[in-house]
């Protein structure tokens, strides 16, 4: 039976028509509304609740719902279905914002030493002049091209799309038999004796600037966010760098969640676009900021993790959810940008690097290159502090790995009132021992919205020294002052006053946000202890502790390490350096020996699985305190403690 779903969004009702037991969600799909579904259509989130203000519905699932909620109509849009004709309003959805990469950024970018176009770059741009046929020489222009190819540049055999043979004779005769061809060479130049093939890219008419831009993009597909580098291949110089939330967010704010999504009907789909849109705005932004086109870019190298790469490429993720934890490709093979579904040339070289396991993916790998662990002399530790909390251990002579699911609790997901790192988060933290009182530091200026990640880890950190909270995360209500109460989820401390927010509501951490949060740090500090224990290796014998990822530049090393987040080494053993990912993305676009490097360090990781016995489930649980059950681990934070 058809039902009619009338949706208010904006007061512009739409209505669509859909049979008994269809989902509010895919309705409102239907209808051209985008409801986002952060926790991937699980209804774990309740970020996704609508108010049905007529007709009949059945909901599946309450949680996060209150008897209040209830009684107003809510219901989860994801967990509800339509059992009659309906009149549903939707509420204003979360709008993502960030804060903006400035060009002082893309200044801070050198190019790496050595680098020189004509013997590092394997995607080149020649000149050719051809014979033009005659009464006397009647050869056809294909073959004519490759015996140019082939006297001129030394070029055996040449491989060409059919949208570029289609236009071959009209750009042959419109530059006169003179033309410029833009080519891959990367068997040749690798000196691949069983396949010496180049692949023809562009072909312009007429003698163009040989060293005029040349325009590449190195990409990170990151959970949280994508970045892209613009890349002048000529002079290997950065010339625009842009950053923006995956569209992908709100179909899950997890890897989990959206493999969970993309296994529904048309998730796979729906998020496989949303992702190919955040590239291709960023390509038009990046463009547009150096007064090129996105046409014009004619190579591309992509890190991600796994599942972002296998979700990009279109291909099943949920082996990597299901033991025994498979992937279905570690190292795709090099693409055209018409098969990935990029907005740059469409012959465009695209290469998506290699991985080495469903948690271990082609991000960790481009890091290693990147921040040099597989060329350090001395044993050092990689960090990168996300939503996956991937580790790598080793030197030049070894390299060990493994990941440990962090989840988005540093991202602002499952926190009262957690938030991305954008304008009206608070940033920066200070409690008074004595009043308790604190002092916060807003990004942006102005009133708070929220805590994003670098504030919680701060706030965290400075309600334990202050004894607001206990060892196990417990809020202490005996502490004597009216931020500290009994509130919705059990013992919350006040950050902010409903007065000084935008919002009007107090902004609070409670004691389910500490709960996240500790399994959040608990993971991280787990995963990276089982991996020295495993090739015994003590911490205090790691040289040095680089930490990747765009959240780790903003962590205050020493409230990291009160909470238990970081080890407890002084701080001349810590290096931030920000998304190593793209980095590392940027140095395999430029030259062939970083890119085969890369492949080399994905062979040579050997992968730890976690969950193969007890020893990870051990050291998490024991990392579930502040700063870990054992003190003796922390003594700069002992010794705080003693002082307070």
């Amino acid at each position: 039976m058809e039902h009619s779903v009338t949706f208010t969004l904006d007061e512009k009702p739409l209505t669509v028509s859909v049979p008994t037991n269809t989902l509010l969600a895919d309705a409102a799909h239907i209808a051209g509304i985008d409801i986002g579904q952060p926790c991937g259509g699980q209804g774990r989130c309740g970020r996704c609740a609508v108010q049905v203000t007529g007709g009949t519905v059945r909901r599946r699932s309450t949680l996060r719902l209150s008897p209040a909620d209830i009684e107003q109509g809510y219901a989860l849009a994801c967990q509800t279905v339509v059992e009659g004709d309906v009149s549903i309003y939707v509420p204003p959805q979360e709008k993502i914002e960030r804060r903006l990469t400035t060009d002082r950024v893309v200044a801070e970018v050198t190019v790496p030493d050595g680098y020189d176009y004509l013997q590092s770059q394997t995607v080149q741009r020649i000149h050719l002049e051809l014979t033009p046929p005659s009464m006397d020489d009647q050869t056809d222009d294909w073959s004519r091209l490759q015996t140019a190819l082939r006297l001129q540049h030394r070029f055996l055999q040449v491989a060409c799309s059919l949208n570029l043979l289609q236009r071959l004779g009209t750009v042959l005769r419109a530059g006169d038999w003179k033309v410029t061809a833009v080519i891959d060479v990367s068997n040749v130049i690798r000196n691949d004796e069983t396949n010496q093939v180049v692949r023809l890219i562009d072909l312009q008419p007429g003698h163009l600037d040989e060293f005029a831009p040349l325009w590449g993009a190195a990409i990170d597909i990151g959970t949280t966010t994508v970045s892209l580098w613009l890349v002048d291949l000529v002079t290997g110089k950065v010339r625009a760098q842009v950053a923006e939330y995956n569209g992908q967010i709100a179909r899950g704010e997890d890897v989990i969640s959206r493999i969970i999504y993309a296994g529904k009907n048309g998730g796979g789909s729906d998020l496989r676009q949303r992702v190919l849109d955040t590239i291709n705005g960023l390509l038009d932004t990046a463009c547009k900021r150096v007064k090129a086109k996105p046409g014009e870019v004619v190579k591309a190298t992509i890190a991600g993790n796994s599942t972002m790469m296998h979700l990009l490429l279109g291909i099943s993720a949920e082996s990597i959810r299901l033991s025994p934890f498979i992937t279905a490709v570690n190292h795709p093979p090099i693409m055209s940008a018409r098969e990935v579904g990029l907005n740059t040339h469409p012959e465009a070289s695209v290469d998506c690097l290699p991985g080495v396991a469903s948690y271990v993916g082609a991000d960790i790998t481009a890091g290693v290159l990147s921040s040099g662990v597989d060329s350090a002399e001395d044993t050092t530790l990689f960090l990168d502090v996300g939503t996956n909390g991937e580790t790598v251990l080793g030197n030049r002579d070894w390299l060990v790995t493994c990941a440990c699911s962090a989840g988005p609790a540093f991202e602002g997901a499952g926190v009262v009132n957690g938030m991305r790192a954008t304008t009206g988060a608070i940033e920066e933290v200070w409690i008074n021992s004595e009043t308790f009182e604190p002092t916060y530091r807003v990004i942006g200026g102005g009133r708070p919205k929220g805590i994003c990640g670098s504030g919680l880890i701060a706030l965290l950190s400075e309600a334990f020294l202050t004894g607001i909270l206990d060892k196990a995360g417990n809020v202490k209500l005996t502490a004597g002052s009216p931020r500290v109460r009994e509130g919705a989820h059990g013992g919350e401390y006040v950050v902010a006053w409903g007065a000084e927010t935008e919002s009007g509501e107090d902004i609070v951490l409670s004691r389910v946000d500490v709960d996240n949060l500790l399994r959040a740090k608990a993971a991280i500090y787990a995963g990276f202890t089982v991996l020295a224990e495993t090739v015994g290796i003590e911490l205090q014998n790691v040289s040095k502790v680089l930490v990747g990822g765009s959240f780790g530049k903003y962590i205050n090393v020493e409230k990291a390490v009160q909470i238990g987040l970081l080890p407890d080494l002084s701080w001349d053993h810590f290096d931030f350096l920000g998304n190593t990912s793209v980095k590392g993305a940027y140095y395999a676009l430029l030259d062939w020996r970083g890119r085969e490097r890369i492949g080399e360090i994905a062979k040579r990781m050997t992968y730890i699985e976690l969950s193969a016995d007890n020893t990870f489930y051990e050291a998490f649980t024991s990392a579930l305190f502040l700063p870990h059950t054992d003190l003796g681990k922390f003594p700069s934070v002992e010794m705080a403690l003693k002082k307070d």
